[in-house]
């Protein structure tokens, strides 16, 4: 038997990356997988790719079917985890995918300095948005140097059509997406003030993007350089040189969605445009891996004591 953990919102995307990641970790058992409208249905009928939990039904999110586990992850909608996480009771770890809690809870991006310890610590823990993480591992160690200004941060950014969740939207069908790039949430996304809490920067301006593609988040970063000199990569590198899951890549390559499909990779890159001067990071990463259920699972291998890697992986699937 191993450690018991429970799916609150297992019928989404990222409640569905977590049962697929889940089936391959080598200490934990699920116990539970909760959804809303096809409660008494099987995992298999609405992810029929995971076969691995064919048997497993889906409960109602009720507090009585989570409280059985040890450890539970909220993949609920924004908004709907903060009732559900105050009726469970304080013996049951919590890991919330969702941005309800973000500001008040440990924040859940190990590779940030002295975080792992107080994630360790914590009983209840939010995972990082999916854009906010793909800027932070970007921007942060830059900031934190004095390379790049904490004023003027700019990022335009391209998210796969996942990150909007699986309720049918009429915006989000096939139809309109294919052979279309389009933005919305323009000057007004729910991941800056994150972003700015956990990078240290003081004003930022945020564009994102829907991509015609199932999943990844593609971040162009730029930057004022800041008043300390000194070589760009190479305090990223530095600042990632021990970790699993953050890679710089070598000088001259870029990152793409495409290498981190199903992973819990981000890829990072630097430059300096050349007219402008202002500094250039590309960050890339899987929205339901390292953006959401990636990062909730090495969130919670930490606070349960286990490997950090233990069920995750950096290595994608191609083509």
């Amino acid at each position: 038997m191993g450690i018991r953990v429970a799916v609150a919102g297992a019928t989404g995307y990222a409640g569905g990356e977590l049962l697929r990641l889940l089936a391959g970790h080598p200490h934990v058992e699920v116990v539970a997988a909760t959804g809303h409208s096809t409660v008494g249905g099987s995992v298999a009928a609405v992810h029929p790719h995971l076969r691995s939990w064919a048997h497993l039904p889906i409960s109602a999110t009720e507090p009585d079917v989570l409280a059985t586990a040890d450890l539970v992850f909220l993949a609920l909608p924004h908004g709907e985890s903060a009732a559900v996480a105050a009726a469970l009771p304080d013996s049951v770890k919590v890991v919330d995918l969702a941005a309800d809690h973000r500001a008040q809870w440990t924040y859940g991006v190990p590779e940030l300095p002295g975080r792992r310890a107080v994630i360790r610590a914590a009983d209840r823990v939010a995972a990082a948005g999916c854009y906010a993480t793909a800027v932070i591992l970007g921007l942060a160690p830059l900031i934190a140097a004095g390379l790049v200004s904490a004023e003027d941060a700019v990022v335009v950014a391209a998210s796969g059509t996942s990150g909007a969740g699986r309720s049918p939207q009429a915006h989000l069908l096939a139809t309109e997406v294919m052979g279309s790039l389009s933005v919305y949430k323009v000057g007004a996304h729910q991941h800056v003030p994150e972003i700015k809490r956990a990078t240290g920067a003081t004003s930022l301006s945020m564009t994102p993007m829907l991509a015609p593609m199932p999943r990844g988040i593609l971040a162009t970063i730029t930057a004022v350089p800041g008043a300390v000199p000194g070589d760009l990569r190479a305090c990223l590198s530095s600042a990632y040189a021990d970790e699993p899951f953050v890679h710089v890549l070598p000088a001259g390559s870029w990152p793409t969605t495409g290498a981190t499909f199903g992973t819990n990779a981000c890829l990072l890159q630097v430059t300096v445009d050349a007219d402008s001067g202002r500094v250039i990071v590309i960050s890339a990463l899987d929205n339901l891996g390292k953006g959401a259920a990636g990062q909730a699972i090495q969130c919670a291998n930490l606070m349960l004591g286990l490997p950090e890697t233990a069920g995750l992986t950096a290595d994608g699937v191609a083509p």
